[in-house]
């Protein structure tokens, strides 16, 4: 098969998981654990590289990507030099890994990805990743975009515009993506999601979503958003509904649907009990990344650190039992957005109009519990647009509005869901049980909380519901569980600031309802 750039090397063309993994063990890159799933490292990288990250400023994005932040503009000048030299890179090889495939479950906006590797288990991520085409859809396949990947390959900064040697370059001219210099396979899924999160809203109208989904029995949707550690793969996780997806969607006017053909989870203290079906899925044809095992042995030890916290496992959709298959589903009626609070302030669970839901998209909040340096352990705020920062070339205002607009059309209820502190802040309250959130949640799926009686929150303004099924009335209201409640509103005061100076930098390109929706202090 001629693959366009390259004539020297020999072609390893749509291999079947089974061939990638004999060709990563002869090539010692690779053994398999206990359990038969293939086990790599990523070398230098285990994660993405936020600062090494570039799009190409030129006139298709001058105006329209949201530069700073996480978007950082790159000559055009330096990308073709830069594809230049990892042609050249590749075509030195004696052999690539040529892969067809596509993102996007709904044909509607199908988008076909050609990815070339310099190796076989990089290209095992990208099966597993991508929607696979069918024999008869390969038989006239046109990429749409292509993604370059070459971890051995280094850019040398003096002269290619780069931070330093690694490097993933985004062009929607030339509708390529670069990754060179980090073998850590996620920025390639990155890459993509950050091209569909600038096409679809665009082109298509699509409001594209860093989240969960899942369907239930009568075809209700419900959209799960959330930062890590706040429980969003998990409370997806239900054996009554059938999961569309665990990380990246889009909403269309006629349904949800995936990005994905396979699933991308954190193995970090895995254990059978608390997520089952990753840990069933750890098996031939999955690929695990950064991994260390009991000594003496090939049997995981998954609360090891030893390399990275950020120890990872790719499969693809079907190695989970309850998935649907295609992974569309239709409109959402409900939406939750999952925040760990460790300042125990936010209620366990409130319902959101469309000003505080678009607000609460913008802001990403979560409260992660962070180290001092005299051992004490203390709240710390995290924010993240959208709940997906790193990704958006875009305004966050602009999915926002989309959101808000979807919301309203549809007339989906926005839930906040906090699966943090109650009774107090990190070290004076407890986390909230598990069982109680997902009852919440269930009862808000069932419609049990449509026709309760509501509170409005003081500070955050959102309505909480006085009675919920199988939960303790008197937690509720955040402040009811707190002993000093002066403490408590010193507490609501001190994130409701929070809130107000991250959104100062978004406040320019949103509109009055969502700035309405700010804290009051």
């Amino acid at each position: 098969m001629i693959i366009e750039f390259f004539d020297s090397p020999k072609v390893n063309y749509q291999l079947k998981p089974e061939e990638l993994v004999i060709q990563t063990r002869k090539k010692n890159q690779g053994i398999l654990n206990d359990t038969g799933a293939l086990c790599i490292n990523t070398g230098e990288f285990t994660g993405r590289s936020p600062k090494d990250k570039f799009i190409v400023k030129d006139t298709i994005t001058e105006k329209t990507v949201d530069w700073g932040g996480f978007n950082i503009p790159i000559e055009e000048k330096y990308f073709l030099q830069l594809k230049n030299k990892l042609i050249n890179h590749l075509n030195a090889k004696e052999e690539i890994w040529v892969r067809d495939a596509y993102a996007c479950a709904d044909p509607k906006h199908r988008l076909n990805i050609r990815v070339i590797n310099e190796n076989a288990w990089s290209n095992l991520f990208c099966y597993n990743m991508f929607l696979r085409p069918t024999e008869d859809e390969l038989q006239n396949f046109n990429p749409d975009w292509h993604i370059l990947q070459a971890p051995e390959f280094k850019a040398d900064p003096s002269i290619d515009g780069t931070r330093q040697g690694n490097f993933a370059i985004v062009s929607f001219k030339h509708k390529m993506i670069l990754i060179g210099g980090t073998g850590y396979t996620g920025e390639m899924k990155k890459g993509i999601f950050t091209i569909l999160n600038y096409i679809l809203p665009q082109d298509h109208k699509v409001l594209s979503m860093h989240c969960s989904a899942n369907m239930g029995k009568q075809g209700d949707v419900a959209i799960f958003f959330g930062l890590s550690g706040t429980g969003k793969t998990t409370l997806s996780a239900d054996a009554n509904r059938k999961l569309i997806g665990d990380d990246e969607h889009g909403w269309d006017n006629n349904n949800v649907f995936n990005f994905e053909g396979g699933c991308y989870a954190k193995t970090i203290d895995l254990s059978k009990d608390k997520e089952p079906e990753i840990f069933n899925a750890i098996r031939p044809g999955a690929l695990l990344e950064n991994v260390c095992f009991y000594s003496g042995t090939n049997k995981i030890d998954f609360s090891a650190k030893t390399i990275t916290e950020n120890t990872r496992v790719s499969y693809p959709l079907n190695f989970i039992s309850n998935a649907l298959e295609p992974s569309i589903g239709g409109l959402p009626k409900n939406i939750f957005f999952l925040t760990c609070d460790a300042y125990g302030v936010l209620p366990p669970i409130s319902k959101l109009n469309a000003g505080q839901a678009m607000y609460q998209f913008i802001s990403g909040y979560t409260a992660k519990v962070a180290g001092t340096e005299a051992g004490v352990k203390e709240p710390q705020a995290t924010f993240s647009a959208c709940f997906g920062a790193p990704f958006l070339p875009l305004h966050p205002g602009f999915y926002a509005q989309m959101l808000g607009d979807k919301m309203k059309q549809n007339k989906v209820n926005v839930w906040m869901v906090n699966t943090g502190w109650s009774g107090g802040g990190y070290g004076i309250g407890n986390r909230m049980k598990l069982s109680y959130t997902r009852a919440m949640i269930t009862a808000a799926l069932n419609g049990e909380l449509d026709n309760v009686e509501y509170e409005t929150h003081p500070v955050f303004g959102m309505m909480m519901p006085k009675t919920c099924p199988e939960v303790p009335q008197q937690i509720l209201h955040p402040r009811n569980t707190w002993e000093d409640k002066k403490a408590y509103d010193t507490q609501a005061k001190h994130l409701a600031k929070l809130f107000i100076a991250n959104f100062g930098k978004y406040a320019g390109g949103v509109n009055y309802e969502i700035l309405a929706a700010s804290p009051i202090v």
